[in-house]
């Protein structure tokens, strides 16, 4: 079947699990995938389950967990609180991390980076970077990764007078503003690419974010695009202080 075949196999069980990937692979098998010399079945299920097996998540058991925020407080202007977080991005051959904050109030993709390594270094650098644009939120929120949790991290943002907010452990609906973001870059950019190269995947990825923030508007926010939601509504210097 060739690695398109797997690649399209493995993003749908990225979002409907293993046990649908079995049950697809056997009806492909059915419909003459045998053919082509491969055990559709058992390899794609095999397959889908070490890559479903990533994860951008793993606590480390030395680093402090800050409490969730977030729970029942009402957003409603850019900057009170961004969220933050990596997914990972499946090539051609490999894979890739994309670490993005997100102004939750607007969805505005604030800054973002696509490395090859999961470390806190690349957060720091993204953070910093939505710092230097955009100035400071009243809160970040990530999940528990060791890559948010670690203290080259975490100083940088106590030290800009944010408050953290840490999903709860495994707690995905936490994150949702992100969440729904990498469901949309996935579905209508990267799986219909499969990149052979990190260049490739930085500079579409990027093409698509400027998109994504200027030209799309969103029901959520009274058909305007994250970019104009997020100026008509930064605070103001009452406000912020």
């Amino acid at each position: 079947m060739g690695w398109k075949g797997y690649f399209v196999v493995h993003q749908i069980g990225r979002f409907c699990g293993c046990d649908r990937v079995g049950s697809l692979s056997s009806r492909l098998q059915s419909c003459h995938i045998k053919h082509s010399g491969v055990d559709a079945d058992r390899k794609l299920t095999r397959w889908v389950k070490f890559q479903s097996a990533r994860t951008t998540s793993r606590a480390h058991p030395g680093h402090k967990i800050y409490p969730y925020l977030l729970r029942k407080l009402t957003i409603t202007r850019s900057n009170q609180v961004w969220a933050l977080d990596t997914t990972y991005i499946a090539m051609e051959r490999g894979f890739v991390y994309l670490t993005a904050v997100v102004d939750v109030a607007s969805r505005k993709v604030l800054a973002h980076k696509v490395a090859i390594t999961l470390e806190a270094c690349h957060a720091k650098e993204v953070i910093e970077q939505a710092f230097l644009r955009h100035g400071t939120p009243q809160i970040v929120n990530t999940d528990q990764g060791s890559q948010f949790t670690a203290t080259e991290f975490t100083d940088v943002l106590l030290a800009r007078g944010c408050k953290l907010s840490m999903d709860g452990r495994g707690a995905w609906r936490d994150n949702v503003f992100v969440e729904r973001f990498w469901r949309s870059v996935k579905y209508e950019r990267v799986y219909l690419k499969a990149y052979d190269s990190v260049s490739a995947a930085r500079t579409d990825i990027a093409q698509y974010i400027e998109g994504f923030n200027v030209d799309r508007p969103h029901l959520s926010l009274d058909d305007a695009t994250p970019d104009e939601f997020y100026f008509a509504n930064l605070p103001t210097m009452g406000e912020a202080a």
